[in-house]
């Protein structure tokens, strides 16, 4: 089957295919193949890291610069001692910076480091003479080749290595076809290069495939705990709407009753005031109507509505026995004048104290825990806290959901909340409510309507 081009020509498969393969070698090792690409610092965080004394810690993130800087000093020291006797120092010398200088371009240029190996090892075999069984490498430019080599597939990547292991095998037998009339040399020697350089070049491509896979993994470990952070703060809110409902539209028919009565405890009502009332009315009605459809909205498929009414302060006695008899020991503590607060208020306290003893039966099974409900003149204090876990059970993890919905309770008040271990080993959380004081007025006695 073949495709039509825009041009009228038409492209087989195979040409299509070849077309692709060169596309694909032209960007990876010729389309800016001398960009400044520098190589990255590690972390200095990691296990690795740590192994280092505190004092050049913070240094440890250029171990991998150093790696490659040592790696092109023994290619220098290697190259420069594999040569013949007669050459002098000077030589010696220029031959291993040389070989060591496309050893520390990858650390800034990995593409135009191979490339400036090729022509090192090319330059060494022109003026080796030929002596060498795996010409056109010589020993000194055979470790540095393979070397660059590796360094580049952990910069780049296993297509980038295929390449270059293709390139390096095409310029060994293209060398050894050219000049074997002059030198002599080439054939079976070559392929101890190819074979090794393949070793290397899977090791390397492994070695990066390995950090490649590691990365993404963290990084989608990374996006699943923000989104799963996401979903329990919402998960949270919308229980609390849920339970708030009920508190709000109470509210909402007290007014609507009261509006629509208020006119026939006033004897002779203006019309003004009647029209008032009636409009106090149907606004409360309306409002009902939209707490019922936003109720509809946030109920997951599997809510069903509460049988009895939302809990208070008033049944933490109730709450307290059961948690006693789940085996948590706790003590409850009172303090101030005892008064009636706002509903919300109410059922934001209960459903904290509720949470905070929750988690303790979880992640401290035996401990004892006391609760503290402080009625102070500006608002409500709350302080949950308990010991460590003893005896022989083992905490369970949880979700750790709790201290979310904790303080999701609270800033809907305008609270504070701080929760956190203490120093005994136990886990304490302290809530303040803020509660706007009511003047208590007596309410005037008004004549019927006739």
């Amino acid at each position: 089957m073949s495709e039509t081009t825009t041009g009228g020509t038409t492209r087989t498969p195979e040409i299509k295919m070849a077309t692709g393969l060169v596309q694909s070698l032209r960007h990876d090792l010729f389309t800016d193949a001398f960009a400044y690409r520098p190589l990255a610092l590690a972390s200095a965080d990691d296990a690795f890291a740590r192994l280092f004394p505190k004092g050049i810690r913070h240094r440890a993130v250029w171990r991998r610069h150093a790696a490659v800087g040592a790696v092109a000093v023994v290619m220098m020291l290697f190259a420069g001692t594999t040569h013949e006797a007669y050459i002098s120092d000077t030589t010696r010398f220029a031959i291993g910076l040389l070989v060591g200088a496309p050893v520390l371009m990858t650390l800034v240029r990995p593409i135009a480091a191979y490339w400036t190996a090729v022509g090192v090892t090319l330059a060494g075999a022109l003026g080796s003479g030929g002596w060498s069984e795996t010409w056109p490498w010589t020993p000194g430019t055979f470790f540095s080749y393979v070397a660059v080599m590796f360094l580049v597939t952990l910069r780049t990547g296993p297509r980038v290595a295929a390449w270059m292991w293709a390139i390096t095998v095409a310029f060994g037998v293209s060398t050894s076809i050219a000049f074997s009339s002059r030198y002599g040399v080439g054939g079976p020697g070559q392929l101890t290069m190819f074979v090794f350089s393949a070793f290397a070049l899977a090791i390397a491509a492994s070695i990066q495939i390995r950090r490649h896979a590691a990365a993404e993994v963290t990084a989608q470990q990374e996006v699943t705990a923000v989104e799963r952070d996401r979903r329990t703060l919402l998960e949270e809110r919308t229980t609390i709407a849920r339970e708030l409902h009920d508190v709000v539209a109470h509210h909402m028919s007290v007014v609507a009753i009261q509006a629509e009565a208020a006119p026939y405890r006033v004897k002779n009502p203006p019309p003004e005031l009647e029209a008032a009332f009636v409009t106090i009315r149907e606004n409360a009605v309306a409002a009902l109507t939209e707490l019922r459809r936003v109720l509809g909205v946030v109920r997951s498929a599997d809510y069903e509505a509460p049988d009895a009414p939302q809990p208070t302060l008033a049944s933490l006695d109730g709450l307290l026995a059961n948690v006693r008899e789940a085996g948590l020991s706790v003590e409850k503590t009172v303090t101030g004048a005892v008064r009636e607060l706002p509903q919300g208020v109410e059922l934001s306290a209960y459903r904290i104290i509720q949470e905070a003893l929750s988690n303790t039966l979880r992640h401290a099974p035996g401990a004892v825990a006391g609760v503290e409900v402080s009625y102070v003149l500006g608002g409500l204090g709350i302080r949950v806290v308990n010991g460590a876990a003893t005896g022989d059970v083992r905490p369970s993890p949880g979700a750790g959901h709790g201290i979310t919905g904790m303080r999701e309770r609270v800033a809907m008040l305008e609270g504070e909340i701080t929760a956190g271990k203490t120093a005994t080993g136990g886990y304490e959380v302290a809530v303040f409510i803020p509660v706007a004081s009511r003047p208590q007025t007596e309410p005037e006695p008004v004549e019927g309507k006739g």
